[in-house]
């Protein structure tokens, strides 16, 4: 139940990482789950020939098919900015009722304008989400909300580390400021506790694999989770990680806007107004999508981290479907908690030999990785013909 609701308010799943791997180009035909839909809209920048968004969540599929509609009839980039960089501003409900609305399907604009209450006709409409904040919504942001208000009380105010103007600011900043937050017990406490995690959008099976790879050792899971955070905020410049001005500051930086995704930027907001009608979206399972497509009709496959989600029987269905459906030319990656790919166990012999797991690319890509959460990125490239 925890994960049938609005868990992500952005996609934490680095799209520049992505685009390189999977080579996007006007002959990519994409299959990707959705989530918040930001990097369904940070692909079109590399105008590919198709991308098909599926995703199991109503949820963020509402929110991916506002995304979609809000950059094909706002009038400007400036009121584009407004609704999803800013997240909040006074002209979005008017520019929604004026510009929006009458573009989105039943489904989606039934999500919007209903409550999170409970029977959905009483309380504020979702809308409003973009007149209070967006980013202070769904399961990850009212996660940063509480660890922001625990830092505060505790005089460690985590928006300080983005006043640092060099990597070794942002390390000195960290290592000496929030440092300490790390040894407190309630922190400690709080880190090996499964429900913390999943405010995170971690769920039980990738929790459980990441323990597993700690030896079920507690207090080296949060170890880890230390590394990851740390990685986080002094991995990668300021200017250039987005990711951390949303961790640490629950914002982009509107002042340069510089760390904002791509599809947030000026210059490539034409590009993707004219791409968006290459999007098709359904709310769908990977494998469900996957039975009605035809075979050689895809070759770049995004599975997020869907596949600590699964069990290995649903992962060999899938990765079935995907040797199918995949062209001579597929690339398949996906993220995952901990860093073994689940792939190597859970398929039948016969499926893993139509697959090359790209072991040193993949550890070549995952240290780009500006969201610095997962542990590992998977590229599996097709081998040979699709099957008929």
């Amino acid at each position: 139940m925890w994960f049938k609701g609005f868990v992500y308010n952005q996609i934490w799943e680095d799209p520049r990482v992505d685009a390189e791997a999977l080579g996007i180009g006007p002959e990519s035909q994409l299959l990707t789950i959705s989530s918040g839909g930001c990097n369904v809209l940070n692909y079109l920048i590399h105008r590919p020939k198709r991308i098909v968004a599926v995703d199991l969540n109503a949820n963020h599929m509402a929110l991916t098919r506002l995304k979609l509609a809000a950059i094909k009839h706002l009038p400007d980039y400036e009121s584009f900015y407004k609704f999803f960089g800013f997240g909040r501003h006074e002209d979005n409900l008017n520019n929604y009722q004026t510009y929006i609305r009458e573009h989105l399907d039943e489904q989606t604009r039934s999500f919007w304008e209903t409550s999170d209450w409970p029977g959905k006709a009483l309380g504020p409409k979702r809308i409003n989400y973009f007149k209070k904040g967006l980013y202070d919504q769904a399961k990850l942001g009212q996660f940063f909300r509480v660890v922001h208000g625990l830092a505060k009380k505790m005089r460690r105010d985590p928006a300080r580390l983005l006043t640092a103007q060099t990597k070794a600011d942002q390390e000195k900043i960290f290592d000496e400021y929030y440092g300490t937050l790390f040894e407190n017990r309630l922190v400690r406490w709080m880190g090996r506790q499964p429900v913390a995690v999943y405010s995170l959008g971690i769920p039980p099976s990738q929790h459980a694999a990441m323990l597993a790879e700690s030896g079920g050792n507690g207090q080296k899971l949060f170890e880890t989770y230390k590394q990851r955070v740390r990685r986080l905020a002094c991995g990668f410049p300021l200017e250039d990680n987005y990711f951390t001005w949303q961790a640490f500051g629950r914002r982009y930086d509107h002042e340069r806007r510089k760390a904002i995704p791509d599809y947030l930027r000026e210059e490539n907001y034409e590009t993707i107004r004219e791409m968006v009608d290459r999007v098709e979206t359904h709310v769908a399972s990977l494998g469900d999508y996957l039975r009605t497509a035809k075979p050689g009709s895809l070759n770049g496959f995004v599975l997020l981290d869907s596949q600590d989600w699964m069990p290995p029987n649903v992962i060999e269905d899938l990765w079935s479907e995907i040797a199918r459906v995949g062209a001579a030319d597929t690339t398949v990656i996906f993220r995952t908690a901990g860093e073994l790919s689940p792939i190597e166990e859970a398929l039948a012999p016969e499926t893993k030999a139509q697959f090359h797991y790209d072991v040193l690319r993949s550890r070549e890509l995952h240290e780009k990785d500006r969201s610095a959460i997962y542990g590992m990125f998977h590229i599996y490239e097709k081998i040979g013909e699709p099957a008929q």
